[in-house]
């Protein structure tokens, strides 16, 4: 049981790190085209092989 003191304490803080790093990503609007990737997905316009 003694091992909870030091593993509750960490767990708050890993999930701290990940909560600003999530907002932080919200913040720098990495989120804001999903729709966007999906189209650019379907479109021919960038081929994998160009004509030569």
């Amino acid at each position: 049981m003694e091992v909870l003191v030091y593993l509750i304490p960490i767990s708050l803080f890993l999930g701290g790190i990940g909560l600003v790093g999530f907002l932080y990503t919200l913040r720098s609007r990495q989120y804001d085209d999903p729709e966007g990737d999906s189209r650019r997905i379907l479109d021919e316009t960038w081929d994998d092989q160009p004509k030569p």
